[in-house]
């Protein structure tokens, strides 16, 4: 039942669509299935979410005020190349975007507007992974590598929800210059070509940033008003720390018959006590953070391939994420997902392909809140992934 080359790359991504709207900040899902492809290698690809999320606020005198759709489309592109520099030595480098956000309120004033904006929230991230892997026999893999990634961030918090006793966050407004940090991975793999399985193990380290930011807030007071002291916290330019969380991942494909590979994947994100709180909002009068998660993130992907013919293959999958923690950030209003999802994959020579594939996903209802009280509930909404990707045996 041994496949053909060209076969075993239907699973070169399960699914080209990876886009997700997973726990945390999650995207990419961190995959190095490209470094994994026997020979020499190389991909490209990109991915585009769109997602559909409304609700109703419990802002107390807003109770029931209709949130508009507040999840912005995003895209995001990836890369790989893959070289076997020798019988028992490969080479890779794979390029992510593995977390981020993108999300706008509508300006109404009201629970997240003021009239003029709506909070807002854009966060960016780059990752590239280089890659050394050791192939003693034609059944083991152990590899290892380096990893350098940028974040960045600008979010802005508009509306009533943002009230906190005598103060309110509201016109408060953060932006995170681009930070570069490094951290590194490992992980070994397993395979018997004949029967096309394969299984591999990755760990990722976290990752902590120590990025330059920029604070501005409407909250000044002089001495007399509030506190006996002036409280001038309009401006603050300082150091905010940020660590991406270390994840692990395991992948497993088998063949089932000559023409069907059955596929798993399974994915450990510690957001566990994941916190970014810059000095402004980590004053005493305001004792918040920005961003918070309080569980790990689980999740599973399966699904069957099929190869129909020399250049037709097909993949169907089903998904599962369990989100971070229920409540959540009001820049982030959803808790996991459930998700079904259809690929295609076109091979008009041996030695490349064209991917394609769409996801649906049924996005988890969630609590949203701000200072440790919920100010809106989201629920029954959705989101559709699509992705292309090519790949090239050289």
């Amino acid at each position: 039942m041994k496949l053909t080359v060209i076969h075993s790359a239907i699973l070169l991504s399960l699914i080209p669509a990876t886009a997700t709207f997973a726990g945390g900040l999650d995207r990419s899902g961190q995959s190095i299935s490209a470094f994994l492809q026997p020979g020499n290698y190389a991909e490209a690809g990109i991915s585009v979410l769109d997602p559909t999320v409304k609700g109703s606020s419990t802002v107390p005198g807003l109770e029931g005020e209709k949130i508009s759709d507040m999840a912005e489309d995003y895209y995001f592109p990836s890369a790989a190349i893959k070289v076997q520099a020798t019988d028992k030595i490969s080479l890779g480098l794979i390029y992510d975007q593995p977390f981020g956000a993108n999300s706008q309120y509508a300006s109404t004033a009201g629970s997240f507007g003021d009239g003029i904006k709506g909070t807002s929230v854009e966060v960016k991230t780059n990752n590239l992974t280089a890659l050394i892997g050791y192939q003693p026999t034609e059944n083991w893999n152990f590899y290892a590598g380096p990893v350098w990634q940028t974040v960045e961030a600008d979010i802005s918090l508009r509306g009533k929800a943002y009230s906190k006793d005598i103060a309110t966050l509201s016109g408060y407004n953060i932006k995170v210059d681009q930070k570069d940090a490094y951290g590194w991975l490992a992980g070994f793999a397993y395979q018997i070509p004949e029967i096309a399985l394969k299984a591999a193990v990755t760990y990722r380290s976290e990752i902590k940033h120590d990025a330059k930011s920029k604070e501005t807030s409407n909250l000044y007071a002089p001495a007399g008003t509030l506190l006996p002291v002036t409280i001038d916290l309009r401006n603050i330019n300082s150091d905010v720390e940020a660590i991406t969380p270390q994840s692990v991942n395991i992948d497993l494909q088998s063949g089932i018959t000559q023409n069907t590979l059955a596929f798993a994947n399974l994915r450990w994100v510690h957001w566990d006590n994941f916190v970014v709180s810059p000095k402004l909002l980590s004053h005493p009068l305001i004792n918040q953070n920005l961003i918070d998660y309080s569980d790990d993130q689980y999740s599973a992907t399966v699904g069957l391939s099929h190869k129909f013919n020399s250049k037709w293959a097909g993949t169907a999958a089903v998904g599962y994420d369990s989100g971070a923690g229920n409540p959540v950030t009001t820049l982030g209003p959803t808790e996991g997902y459930w998700s079904v999802g259809l690929g295609g994959q076109y091979s008009p020579a041996e030695d490349y392909f064209i991917q394609a594939g769409v996801k649906y996903f049924w996005l988890g209802d969630a609590t949203a809140q701000t200072g440790g009280k919920a100010k809106a509930d989201f629920e029954d909404n959705h989101a559709i992934g699509y992705g292309m990707k090519i790949g090239y045996r050289f």
